[in-house]
């Protein structure tokens, strides 16, 4: 079973050079403090999304509502990263946050086509663990510390499977997720309307020739099945 860092217990960045401070760390906050917390969050997202002149109060009430809609879903989990300094408080440069998704596979409901066979696995073995925003702080932004935050997330959780859904009219989104290795498998519409999302997923499998996608048909990740051959997510 995998160590999970529990609310509060920061754990220093080996082999990481922040720009600037002695050290980063990342700690995990439970929904409670992240709610407390959520005033820096939203101060965080808004020194690091590319908002154009005016549109800085739109944004940070936008993300504030998604960060108030996540906090109420069961599992909830966010890791956020703080570089100190001697001598300074500890700055909030990053963080992550999401949720378990549900093995009945109600998550997925608006991609559209068929859900590739290994993600419907995944799915069914509870091993999927959606992302849904990882902010970074421009100054930390090429230090790969996205990649830390959401290894940590998913780790955490033992998940296999990293799912997020992204604009498909943000392309800085959409690259930056790609930059940090996930990978589009689709589109989603839901509800329905003109709004079209890219299905983004981050394998955290061995990848190899036999599969470079890090998604391979095992036993580990067949859908659980009861006695009597019945799905019990379909009872």
């Amino acid at each position: 079973m995998t160590a999970r860092s529990g609310p509060g217990q920061a754990q220093k960045l080996k082999g990481y050079a922040p720009s600037a401070g002695d050290g980063v760390y990342l700690r995990g906050l439970s929904r409670w403090q992240a709610e407390e917390q959520r005033e820096d969050l939203a101060d965080l997202y808004v020194e690091s999304a590319d908002t154009k002149p005016g549109e800085e109060y739109r944004s940070r009430e936008s993300f504030l509502r998604r960060l108030a809609d996540d906090v109420r879903r069961p599992g909830f989990d966010m890791m956020i990263a703080e570089a100190t300094q001697a001598g300074q408080a500890p700055a909030l440069v990053g963080c992550a946050f999401g949720f378990p998704v549900r093995r009945d596979g109600a998550w997925w409901q608006g991609f559209s086509g068929a859900l590739p066979q290994d993600v419907e696995q995944l799915t069914a073995s509870g091993h999927v663990f959606a992302i849904t925003e990882i902010v970074v702080h421009p100054h930390e932004r090429d230090r790969g510390l996205a990649g830390h935050l959401q290894e940590r997330l998913l780790t955490s959780h033992q998940a296999s499977l990293g799912a997020t859904l992204v604009d498909q009219a943000d392309p800085v989104a959409c690259a930056a997720f790609r930059s940090w290795g996930w990978q589009d498998i689709g589109e989603f519409r839901w509800p329905p309307g003109p709004t079209v999302l890219r299905v983004l997923v981050l394998p955290l499998g061995e990848r190899s020739a036999a599969k470079p996608d890090g998604l391979a048909h095992n036993a580990d990740t067949e859908r659980p099945r009861a006695a009597d051959g019945v799905d019990p997510g379909m009872r």
